[in-house]
């Protein structure tokens, strides 16, 4: 039976150049080096190495060998190296970006879970509703709603989410409640984005509508848009987790209850890479798997934008 190591040594000599280099590259005597090849070679029956005092040369036999047997080599080295990954307990630093109001009411319980888990590792959370470059920003992976568009990225998709129709039971006391999407335009909308105008599109029972709402304060960033409308500047669309939240201690209310923004993807994006580091897919599963109780569960692959 033919031994692996002796293949792996042919090879080695075949990259190296020579018995000399290879031994010290291995880490053994240049003449154990030497009797491991001419075993492997009685084993096979065909010279792999023509042998002068000055080079060797891989022979038509020998050049065919390791072409074959150099890429079962690098499989097996693969496949060791995910072993080893695979055991390996997580450490080091993982950094993750998520839109504030998803971050701060859903994956903080992850995080927690993940430190207690693994006390070798460590976490530096970037909250933003900008979309980031992961590389440019040494982001290792980040959560994102909506449309994803194409990219070098990979998403795994996690579920669906949309937004619910909130204000302050100041707000509503003050301005009444809205009884149909047309009412919003003579309401105070607090809006999310660059400017106090926008177009809301909402699904309800007849269908999909687009209402044009304005207000006096808009923002790129899902906390202020919260907080203004916890303060009573008017009605705002929420993600459903901040919303049911906020809901739920009163803070707000729902209004148009038969009416949401239409239903969008909830991922987890990484850069592309053939072995991501233990630590990033631990992190993942781990993500996957308690966001799964509540977003629900699909194992979509996608390439997304940065």
């Amino acid at each position: 039976m033919i031994d692996l190591n002796d293949i792996m040594i042919f090879a080695r000599v075949t990259e190296a150049g020579s018995f000399t280099a290879a031994a010290r590259l291995l880490g053994m005597p240049k003449t154990t080096v030497s009797r491991r090849i001419a075993a492997l070679e009685r084993e096979l029956g065909v010279r792999l190495l023509q042998r002068t005092t000055r080079s060797i040369n891989l022979t038509a036999s020998g050049r065919l060998y390791y072409e074959e047997s150099s890429q079962a080599l690098r499989t097996i080295e693969g496949a060791n190296l995910r072993l080893a990954e695979a055991r390996a307990e997580p450490a080091g630093t993982i950094r993750i970006s998520a839109p504030v109001g998803f971050g701060g009411h859903f994956l903080q319980d992850a995080i927690f879970e993940f430190l207690s888990t693994y006390p070798k590792t460590s976490v530096e959370l970037r909250l933003t509703d900008d979309r980031l470059n992961l590389v440019e920003s040494g982001i290792d992976l980040a959560f994102r709603t909506g449309v994803l568009e194409d990219s070098t990225l990979i998403a795994r998709k996690l579920g669906s989410t949309h937004r619910l129709l909130c204000a302050s039971p100041d707000y509503l006391a003050r301005c009444s409640t809205p009884d149909v999407p047309e009412d919003l335009a003579r309401h105070d909308c607090v809006i999310a984005g660059q400017s106090a105008q926008a177009q809301w599109l909402l699904e309800g029972p007849h269908g999909q509508e687009t209402i044009a709402v304005s207000g006096r304060f808009a923002a790129n960033e899902m906390q202020a848009v919260m907080a203004a409308a916890i303060a009573g500047y008017g009605i705002a669309q929420l993600p459903h987790g901040v919303a049911e939240a906020c809901i739920k201690d009163g803070r707000l209310r729902r209004v148009l209850d038969g009416y949401t923004t239409p239903t969008g993807g909830l991922h987890v994006v990484y850069p592309s890479s053939r072995h991501l580091p233990p630590l990033v897919k631990a992190f993942i599963e781990l993500a996957v798997r308690r966001l799964n109780a509540i977003t629900g569960n699909s194992d979509d692959y996608v390439i997304v934008s940065r």
